[in-house]
């Protein structure tokens, strides 16, 4: 009888088995974990940093800042009408004069001389003028000796005593001398106009001799001489110019050259304060007096002479000393105010989390409002001036707060005037800004140090 026999399975082969799919499993856990590991060291990018200002209260002043130049209110230019060498010189730079005064003279010689020539020829004119007068009365004697002929020689040719051809005679030599009467009246006439005429050269001469003397014509100082003495001046085609007198240089004015962009906010006796590069630790005052409608165009740069007006009882200040005016045109006192950083800072973050922002503070994205605030108590915005009114923006703007956790805040608010460093806060549209709060005015973006390297110093 034959015996069978079973031989069991060994399990080992199994459990090889079973333990490689662990170990398989685990090593893919290991690279998972490591490959997650690298990627969030890869992603880990730099750090983001907020840098902020304090919302502050004070004064806010908004300016207009141009440039002009120092001048004397009158200013005259003593000239020459007449050519010649200056002989004489009774001012110099800084002389003070008064009117009428006698400030320079022109060598009179061949004036002088032109005015005698003159006065002759009046004289001769004046001579001509008697013997034309004498020359009628002999043509009109004459007149009346032919009249008296020529009357006999009719009466004779009546009674048949005297010729025709004496008759004749008689006629003609009457009315050649009417003639003649006719012509010395002319002569006459034409002496007297002579008379007229060398009487008019006598005042020209004259005039041009009192042109040599050279006077002021008002009450200055002397801020320019032009010539020296012996020099010739020729006034042909246009007066020399002697003298610059400026008439009173303790009322001056400063012609500032404004931007057209600017000038519409200019106002007639507005106050003005500038400084000079020759007292750089004084500030001089004056008042707007006129705003010149002449405009002035160099490289496509338009600007109006704006016209200030000052004392300088101290004569401190010189004719064409360049001024730097500053000319305020709103101020508000004791107002919220925001650096201008922070109206200009947009966060990093993705258009959908600003919406989300937007809306969970009761924003409404893109909206422009030119209203009044809707809740200037809460900013603790002071009522406007009239000034501060003209000055107000009409604008209004998004800015972010960062809160105690580093989160960011938007807060709507109404923009006041500006004097482009910091911005008054008219009112507060949406949520809440107090004075010290942090406000957002760039972010920097910092780079993450590896692992175990914060305690590394250089």
């Amino acid at each position: 009888m034959s015996e069978v026999h079973t031989v069991a399975e060994s399990p080992l082969p199994k459990l090889l088995h079973g333990r490689r799919k662990l170990w398989l499993l685990l090593a893919a856990t290991v690279c998972a974990l490591a490959a997650l590991a690298g990627a969030r060291l890869l992603n880990r990018g730099d750090r983001l940093t907020h840098l902020t200002a304090k919302v502050q209260r004070g004064e806010i002043r908004d300016v207009v800042d141009a440039t002009g130049t120092v001048n004397a209110v009158i200013t005259v230019q003593v000239g020459s009408q007449v050519s010649g060498t200056i002989a004489k010189l009774n001012a110099d730079f800084n002389s003070r004069v008064k009117k009428g005064d006698v400030v320079a003279l022109i060598d009179p010689q061949l004036f002088d001389g032109a005015l005698k020539q003159a006065v002759a020829d009046l004289e001769n004119a004046k001579a001509n003028v008697l013997a034309a007068d004498a020359n009628v009365v002999k043509a009109r004697a004459t007149l009346e000796q032919t009249k008296a002929d020529y009357d006999r020689a009719q009466s004779m040719v009546k009674d048949g005593v005297g010729t025709q051809q004496a008759l004749d005679q008689a006629k003609a030599g009457y009315e050649s001398a009417k003639a003649s009467v006719d012509a010395a009246v002319a002569n006459v006439t034409q002496a007297k106009a002579q008379v007229s005429q060398k009487d008019a050269a006598v005042a020209v001469a004259r005039t041009s001799l009192d042109y040599t003397v050279i006077r002021s014509p008002i009450d200055g100082i002397v801020v320019a001489r032009n010539v020296d003495v012996g020099q010739t001046v020729a006034a042909s085609l246009q007066a020399p110019t002697i003298f610059t007198i400026a008439q009173d240089l303790t009322k001056m004015l400063v012609y500032a050259k404004v931007d057209e962009s600017d000038v519409g906010r200019i106002r007639m006796r507005q106050p003005v304060t500038f400084k000079v590069d020759a007292f750089p630790k004084e500030v001089f005052t004056g008042a707007v007096s006129q705003v010149r409608m002449n405009p002035t165009t160099v490289q496509n740069v338009v600007t109006y002479d704006v016209v200030v007006e000052f004392l300088n009882p101290d004569l401190k200040l010189f004719p064409g000393m360049t001024a730097y005016v500053t000319i305020p045109v709103a101020t508000v006192d004791d107002v919220v105010k925001i650096p201008n950083a922070a109206l200009r800072y947009k966060p990093s973050m993705s258009p959908e989390v600003v919406r989300a922002l937007y809306a969970k503070n009761g924003i409404e994205a893109g909206v422009r409002s030119d209203a009044a605030p809707a809740s200037a108590a809460s900013s603790g915005a002071a009522p406007l001036s009239a000034e501060a009114r003209r000055g107000v923006r009409g604008e209004d703007a998004v800015i972010w707060k960062r809160l105690a956790d580093d989160s960011l805040e938007p807060v709507r608010i109404s923009l006041g005037i500006t004097d482009h460093t910091y911005t008054q806060v008219a009112g507060v549209l949406n949520g809440k800004l107090e004075p010290n709060d942090d406000v957002v005015t760039s972010s920097v973006a910092l780079k993450s140090l590896p692992p175990g390297a914060q305690g590394i110093r250089r």
